[in-house]
């Protein structure tokens, strides 16, 4: 029996969002962030580092290495992307050209979004009610509006932000995720005229997600889509004639061969060395509940509120697509997020599926509860962007005293420079955002998206600033650049150096910012290296790997914003 649906919207409050003004939320989320800043640690270098390998020859690229060592991160694909990019693009910098692809990729991600609520808000069971009088929201028309406020929930999640800008399998993985999601909600929807297309992209997903170090999530997320799309089939009152023909259910359900492509994908996974079972880094026992906690509210904010008011509003159709497929895609990323040592860039794979979530919460909210999002979002965002402001006029011109002091202790030996293009990039944002206020608290008529507008908006201006007025400042504190620098100053040019204990991160900054030669210790390869670079957790053991009568003590080298991370040089005196 169908249960009556908690959508009550009339024609008028789906009114598009204009294309322009997405367009350019779009744009002025995507790009700050991969223009113009150095390689961030840790990830963000160390994935750059074997990028830098695989373009110049130095690494297998089946099996990713540097140095000889294999790589942190599983998963082949998603450097072939950089390497690939850095070879085709040749009169580009190496880091710049590394990020082409992954800002597709976040492009992407945006745009499986999008399609995934419109998909799933044509679901019939997510249609709102049928006035009897007429008026009532069209159903595409409907489906946009939804679709335009899922993709704004998106960017409105403060986890977000960082990650999805770094050249990191992460980012791969996260716009596998949501295509896998898309495809699904495809499936879903019955009147697809295409559904081979859609088994295509599935397999694709799917095989991609392997071989981006994600078996795993490939297995479950996967087999749980199909069987949710079965149990959706099985449930439904009304007989799905989209499917029947002369032909044998095999030939004709898009179901039947998604599941047989999972299953040999996963064969073929296993038999490459990529076994899709679980790494469970953390028993559920050891799970420090709390401070995951805290994670889930502030990484998945403000997305999390309107979930859980659609999983209550919409509590009869929790079976259904529109709400069962973004659901099991969301719990199997905050299960994996619960037991991984790195539980951000675990969670960050959720956050699509819970975008798509919280749109339905729309259709559904009081204008109450609406205006209070907007309020608390404008005050949030408006005193994020003035603390940002204030700290960058204070590094400038010391004024205010405190928060220079601040700056200088925290960043010792910073020196600030003034861009006018920063500047004037970080001015326009400010403007955009007071004007959209301006626009959203006066008396226009409700649409579904306007209570997303605000909060997406002070995302994307909170991260602009941070990339535009903050961004010397965040390359000097969070950039391997300054040591790796200070260190090539130390050794002789045009010389190998030994490096022993350094993390792949320490070891790709070096490479690639420091332009030193580098071989590790323990073997015959720096018998003629006149330096080495010493991690000072392996200096206890040196001895075993090298003849320390050989070496002699020259100068610790520590990150001016992290004391405690600090490298030691030696300089060979004799042989």
């Amino acid at each position: 029996m169908n249960q009556p649906t908690p959508a009550i919207v009339t024609q008028s409050a789906v009114r598009r969002l204009p294309r322009i003004a997405l367009f350019l939320f779009c744009i002025a989320y995507v790009l700050p962030g991969f223009l113009g800043r150095e390689p961030w640690k840790n990830a963000d270098v160390s994935a750059f580092g074997v990028m830098l390998e695989m373009a110049a020859g130095h690494s297998d690229w089946w099996s990713p290495q540097v140095l000889g060592v294999a790589v942190e991160e599983a998963g082949p694909l998603p450097y072939w992307l950089g390497a690939v990019f850095i070879k085709l693009l040749p009169f580009f910098s190496p880091e710049f050209a590394v990020r082409i692809p992954f800002a597709l990729l976040l492009a992407l991600t945006m745009l499986c979004t999008w399609y995934t609520v419109y998909h799933l808000a044509r679901q019939p069971a997510a249609q709102p009610v049928q006035f009897a009088f007429g008026g009532e929201a069209k159903p595409t028309d409907y489906a946009r509006a939804l679709a335009d406020a899922g993709l704004l929930a998106l960017m409105a999640c403060l986890g977000l932000a960082q990650l999805s800008h770094e050249t990191t399998p992460d980012l791969a993985r996260l716009a596998l995720v949501s295509l896998l999601l898309l495809t699904a909600s495809r499936m879903a929807h019955t009147g697809q005229r295409q559904p081979l297309r859609s088994v295509g992209l599935w397999a694709l997903a799917l095989l991609a997600l392997v071989f981006s170090g994600a078996p795993w999530i490939a297995a479950t997320l996967g087999g749980g889509l199909l069987l949710v799309l079965w149990i959706s089939r099985r449930q439904a009152s009304e007989p799905d004639t989209a499917w029947l023909s002369d032909e044998a259910p095999s030939q004709r359900d898009p179901l039947v061969w998604a599941a047989v492509l999972l299953v040999l994908i996963l064969g073929l996974s296993a038999l490459a060395g990529q076994v899709p079972v679980p790494a469970l880094q953390t028993a559920l026992a050891q799970v420090q509940w709390q401070s995951w906690g805290k994670l889930l509210v502030w990484f998945t904010w403000p997305a999390w509120p309107l979930v859980l008011w659609t999983l209550w509003r919409w509590r009869h159709q929790l079976l259904r697509p529109h709400v069962a497929l973004p659901l099991w895609a969301a719990w199997v990323s905050m299960v994996d997020s619960a037991l991984s040592p790195e539980r951000d860039r675990a969670l960050l794979l959720a956050l699509p599926a819970l975008a798509a979530l919280a749109a339905f919460a729309l259709p559904t909210l009081r204008r109450s509860v609406s205006a209070l999002v907007d309020w608390f979002t404008l005050l949030f965002f408006s005193g994020c962007a003035l603390v940002i402001w204030v700290i960058w006029f204070a590094m400038q011109t010391g004024v205010p005293a405190k928060p220079a002091a601040n700056v200088a202790k925290l960043a010792p030996g910073f020196v600030p420079e003034f861009s006018i293009g920063l500047f004037l990039a970080g001015a326009v944002a400010t403007g955009a955002w007071l004007w959209l206020v301006a626009w959203r608290v006066g008396k226009h008529r409700q649409a579904l998206w306007k209570s997303l507008v605000l909060p997406a908006a002070g995302s994307t201006l909170c991260w602009l600033l941070l990339m535009t007025l903050w961004l010397p400042l965040l390359d000097f504190g969070r950039s391997y650049g300054p040591v790796s620098r200070r260190i090539a100053t130390l050794v002789p040019p045009q010389g190998c150096v030994v490096v022993d204990g350094l993390s792949q991160a320490q070891i790709a900054a070096l490479q690639h910012h420091g332009a030193l030669k580098l071989v590790r210790s323990g073997g015959g390869a720096g018998s003629q290296c006149q330096s080495m670079v010493v991690a000072p957790a392996t200096q206890a053991t040196l001895h075993q790997r090298v003849e320390l009568t050989h070496w002699a003590f020259k100068s610790t080298v520590s990150r001016l914003t992290d004391s405690k991370e600090s490298l030691l040089v030696y300089q060979r005196v004799g042989n």
